[in-house]
């Protein structure tokens, strides 16, 4: 049965979706922090119509700055977490689980330190990228994605893959190259102090493992990622746009805030809290 708040995110996006491309729905908040309860807020109704369905859900967890305030929310959702197995999107090659900008560190530290699933299959940086890909594949073949949680990047990259992305790829979990614009938006989030400490190259899952999973969560705050924002939903589907993909699933839905949001030349409502 949904709850309070998934009755109120229904009741959001009968008002405000506007189906610019015939697929994806757009919302606009007009904060970052209203943003990530709504979009937490769906994403847990979504969580809880799969248990609801058959006992259990998978799901995909984002990591980066456009997600804390979608995580913090997230845990605060009545969720059990105990029939949920989670994955996430991507790891840099070779960085320690303890590093700083590791990505296993920051779901350990958001997600995992704070709710307990029943498993979260972690990528590991540290193994033979080759070796993890072909276990990770294995693993998510096993459990079909319920929600997909995932954020853009500012060159409009969707996990690690980086334009012009992989769209016919049939791997699940790619050994990437990271561009130059990627790697700047690393150090400028302040995960890495110098350029030179930035990886070269990552773990992703690809463009259509994340197409497969049944519902896509997309959060996207903040004025630098306008550009992309607008590319993704106003532009043609293109691999040198990599989250413009997007616009061919079926039940994607993008929540920006006013900053994100500034360069569409639609014009959509700005949602209420």
């Amino acid at each position: 049965m949904m709850n309070h708040k998934g009755t109120k995110i229904q009741t959001l996006l009968t008002n405000y979706q506007i189906n610019a491309s015939g697929c994806m729905n757009i919302i606009v908040l007009k904060t970052k922090e209203i943003l990530g309860r709504h979009a937490a807020a769906m994403g847990a109704g979504l969580i809880r119509e799969a248990i609801s369905g058959r006992g259990n859900a998978n799901i995909i967890l984002a990591t980066g700055s456009s997600q804390f305030e979608m995580l913090a929310a997230l845990i605060e959702e009545d969720i059990d977490w105990s029939v949920v197995t989670c994955f996430h999107l991507d790891e840099y090659i070779g960085l320690s689980a303890t590093y700083p900008a590791s990505f296993r560190k920051y779901l350990k530290e958001r997600f995992t330190d704070k709710v307990t699933p029943r498993a979260f299959h972690y990528i590991d940086g540290e193994a033979d990228p080759t070796s993890e890909c072909m276990r990770l594949g294995r693993l998510v073949a096993q459990h079909p994605v319920d929600v997909a949680f995932v954020g853009i990047g500012e060159n409009a990259h969707l996990a690690f893959n980086d334009p012009p992305a992989d769209f016919n790829t049939e791997q699940a979990f790619l050994n990437v190259a990271l561009d130059e614009a990627c790697r700047r938006q690393q150090l400028g989030e302040g995960w890495f102090e110098k350029p030179e400490e930035v990886p070269q190259r990552a773990i992703s899952m690809s463009i259509k493992q994340i197409l497969k999973a049944k519902n896509i969560i997309c959060s996207v705050p903040d004025s630098r990622k306008a550009t992309a924002v607008q590319a993704v939903i106003e532009g043609p589907v293109i691999p040198e746009v990599p989250a413009s993909i997007l616009q061919q699933h079926e039940r994607t839905t993008i929540f920006l805030d006013q900053k994100s949001s500034a360069l569409l030349t639609h014009s959509y409502r700005i949602a209420e809290e």
